[in-house]
């Protein structure tokens, strides 16, 4: 029988689309992965009182097709604690993570992180994001420069000196202690006892000068620890390093560099 033009036309359509169907690969089946999806990553507590402790929920879920698992979560500090609510989010569900920040210690703008890990192949590690302006009443407020001091190369037997800046940058009188017996410690040309007290906005440069250690050669570090009535920092340390060499060590050196330097 002889088909008719039109007849011959769907019959070729048909034998193409069979040719389709037989020789394309099958499509391969979707891959199964768990996707995490943070309602917000970023939450400001707004304005707070020093010593308040504030609480927030993340709320996140798996927007995949596959288990998500947390495998941890880590803050910036220990200022700020996190607890997820379960660690295993089936596909759709819902999880939280609450986070906890202590504000005593701190004020002014504060900023803290939270780092949240899982099997999301495409956001392994997120970081959330914790603000609030911490609010203080009036009160002195302790800064110090440096926090760490190189005095470099001290011969046995003689001292050394340390200078320190501290500044009262808070609104009411600084009131501090150094514990140390063994240092002297002076403010120019005068010997001072504690506790020293500086008034609001003034600053002093602080001498503290380190005792001889005989016998004690090599590098040694003192700190010294600054209390204070400053409710944000009431303990300050302050490293000094130093390298003690004795005469005979000095002496080799020298001669060893004068012959380098073809001095004799």
């Amino acid at each position: 029988m002889r088909l008719s033009r039109s007849g011959q036309t769907v019959a070729l359509v048909f034998f193409w689309l069979l040719v389709l169907v037989l020789w394309l690969p099958a499509a391969e089946p979707q891959s199964r992965v768990p996707r995490v999806e943070f309602r917000e990553n970023s939450w400001n507590f707004g304005r707070i009182k020093q010593g308040e402790v504030v609480e927030h929920e993340f709320v996140f879920r798996n927007a995949g097709n596959a288990l998500l698992v947390i495998k941890k979560v880590s803050t910036s500090c220990g200022c700020t604690a996190a607890l997820v609510s379960q660690k295993e989010i089936a596909p759709g569900k819902e999880g939280r993570i609450k986070v906890t920040f202590d504000s005593r210690g701190y004020f002014g703008k504060v900023t803290k992180y939270i780092y949240v890990e899982s099997n999301d192949p495409k956001n392994p590690r997120l970081e959330l994001t914790i603000t609030a302006e911490v609010e203080t009443g009036p009160a002195p407020r302790i800064e110090l420069e440096p926090y760490n001091l190189d005095l470099g190369l001290v011969l046995e037997g003689e001292s050394s000196e340390a200078r320190i800046k501290v500044r009262n940058s808070g609104q009411l009188e600084l009131v501090f202690d150094i514990d140390n017996p063994d240092f002297v410690f002076m403010v120019g040309d005068r010997k001072i006892n504690f506790p020293y007290k500086l008034p609001a906005g003034r600053e002093i440069e602080l001498k503290a000068r380190l005792p001889v250690r005989e016998g004690r050669t090599g590098p040694q570090r003192e700190y010294l620890l600054i209390k204070s009535n400053d409710p944000a920092r009431p303990a300050l340390s302050v490293f000094v390093s130093r390298y003690v060499v004795s005469k005979e060590e000095l002496r080799r050196l020298f001669e060893k560099y004068a012959r380098v330097l073809g001095i004799k």
